[in-house]
């Protein structure tokens, strides 16, 4: 029995996790882009 792939792409998923706009949502979202600002990223969101 072979173990199963745990990973499965969906682009809606990702964005409504990890987006942009669900970040500026929650304060530690909000936390997270302004350290990622303030380390000099290019991007913000991944």
């Amino acid at each position: 029995m072979s173990t199963k792939r745990t990973f499965f792409p969906h682009k809606k998923k990702r964005v409504k996790k990890f987006g942009f706009r669900s970040r500026t949502k929650s304060k530690k979202g909000r936390l997270v882009l302004k350290r990622r600002s303030l380390k000099g990223r290019k991007k913000l969101i991944p």
